[in-house]
């Protein structure tokens, strides 16, 4: 999947999109996707001057947009249709070392569990094989809340 099939199902957008590429989705069963970090993103400015670092946050928010996609392709959603999601909940969350301009970040994601309206997620965001970031997520999403505009 590439960007352009991501913004056709993400709502999301600059500087706010955190996937740039799916490699493989299993519906139902996980998805791996890649975030290109480079130094012209809007919070390196802040975070830090002096050594710039991915927030731990921001890296989390890329793994739900992730586990977004993969419920999106599972359950034959569309945000055209309104259906968004929304973090309900953040577990065991533990960052292995900081995510630097230059890095990709890989972001594999296994769907747990799907049940009504509720998808729990495992999550962990790894640099060259390395594990950088792990969380179980848990998101709920709603239909017809919005009628995004696609673009």
């Amino acid at each position: 999947m590439d960007i352009q099939e991501i913004l056709k199902t993400l709502p999301h957008r600059y500087p706010f999109i955190l996937v740039d590429r799916v490699l493989e989705l299993e519906p139902g069963v996980r998805i791996v996707a890649v975030k290109n970090v480079t130094i012209n993103e809007p919070y390196f400015v802040g975070h830090f001057p002096v050594l710039a670092v991915m927030p731990g946050v921001l890296i989390i928010e890329a793994l739900a947009q992730a586990a977004a996609l993969l419920t999106y392709k599972t359950l034959n959603l569309h945000q055209g249709d309104g259906t968004l999601f929304y973090f309900a909940g953040i577990d065991a969350a533990r960052f292995k070392r900081p995510v630097t301009p230059g890095d990709q970040l890989r972001l594999e994601v296994e769907m747990t569990r799907v049940l009504r309206g509720v998808g729990k997620f495992k999550a962990r965001a790894l640099v060259a094989d390395a594990l950088v970031a792990e969380a179980e997520l848990m998101c709920a999403y709603r239909n017809g809340d919005v009628k995004p505009e696609v673009r």
